[in-house]
């Protein structure tokens, strides 16, 4: 490798320090340096999402992000939505409401809804339709998609209100 840069950041809540090349695309260094393939790639042009994750609070297309850009930042992956093996409200009303068919975008359109509950914690329909349509499903449709987005907004609204009524 000519001219590594160390990077460090963290990952799903871990701190990671990884060598890359100053061109390297952040979904390379997830998937080949750091063994997390849950974001896909996809279309490599942004267009499809499969490679969405957090970044710093923000959904981004990791097939167009550097891996030196992510320096000292917080990053989230669809594997890090479960929690000490429990799944994310989004993960299970995915499973629940058949949110997925083939499942290629689905770890990018867990990762973008995740953003978008932190943003609206009660979407409408059509704010779901426009938060995630950076992120192609070429197989459902989207309606249960939406729907599982909605079923998983109910979920931590309840677990929210349940927290702050034990509080």
């Amino acid at each position: 490798m000519a001219n590594p840069h160390k990077v460090s950041f963290s990952l799903n809540g871990k701190p990671v320090e990884v060598s890359v090349e100053a061109r390297e695309l952040l979904i390379h260094t997830l998937r080949d340096r750091l063994a997390h393939t849950g974001p896909h790639i996809g279309c490599e042009t942004s267009h499809c999402g499969a490679c969405t994750v957090d970044l710093d609070g923000t959904s981004v297309k990791s097939c167009t992000v550097l891996t030196v850009q992510c320096a000292d930042s917080e990053l989230v992956t669809v594997e890090g939505l479960e929690q000490s093996g429990v799944l994310h409200a989004l993960q299970q009303a995915f499973h629940e409401e058949h949110g997925l068919q083939c499942g290629y975008c689905t770890p990018g359109m867990l990762t973008r809804a995740y953003r978008l509950l932190q943003e609206n914690p009660d979407p409408s329909e059509l704010e779901i339709r426009y938060g995630i349509a950076g992120n192609l499903c070429r197989c459902t449709g989207y309606q249960n998609i939406v729907k599982a987005v909605q079923s998983a907004a109910r979920k931590l609204a309840a677990t929210t209100a349940t927290s702050a009524a034990q509080a």
